[in-house]
């Protein structure tokens, strides 16, 4: 599953498997990713690419999210939640270049996610983890 998650993250990011000038390949061995995701963590952050990779964790819900320059690929590896994409994100605020938060989302369209999902959430598309069933583990392929 996991080689379905990376060449899918490929496609997106519109990534060549191989050729002269492209990037070299970035390896992380299974302590470097156990330890990103003890604490949440940032895996890979782009180094000039169009892409970033996330080791993230929750034990909570969040703030509703919308981000005006990325989409989300998440790929559930642990817990479960209800995950909430689209509506609109109540007391929004901007907190960063591209990065709005809020308290909620009103309206929009829940979801069970569980361990073996995986959803797109296209940039400026607001989502919120409602509920979580802890600990929940994901990756987090943001595609600029």
């Amino acid at each position: 599953m996991h080689k379905f998650v990376f060449a899918m993250i490929a496609l997106l990011a519109g990534v060549s498997v191989a050729g002269a000038g492209e990037p070299p390949v970035t390896y992380f061995d299974a302590a470097q990713v156990d330890a990103a995701f003890a604490k949440g963590a940032v895996l890979f952050d782009g180094d000039g690419a169009n892409y970033m990779v996330h080791a993230s964790r929750r034990e909570k819900p969040g703030q509703c999210e919308i981000h005006t320059s990325d989409t989300d690929v998440i790929y559930m590896l642990a817990g479960a939640t209800t995950f909430v994409t689209g509506g609109t994100c109540i007391d929004a605020k901007a907190t960063a270049s591209g990065e709005i938060r809020g308290s909620a989302v009103e309206g929009g369209q829940e979801r069970r996610l569980e361990k073996g999902d995986v959803i797109i959430v296209p940039r400026s598309t607001p989502h919120w983890f409602k509920q979580v069933d802890a600990p929940v583990l994901y990756y987090v392929v943001k595609v600029r």
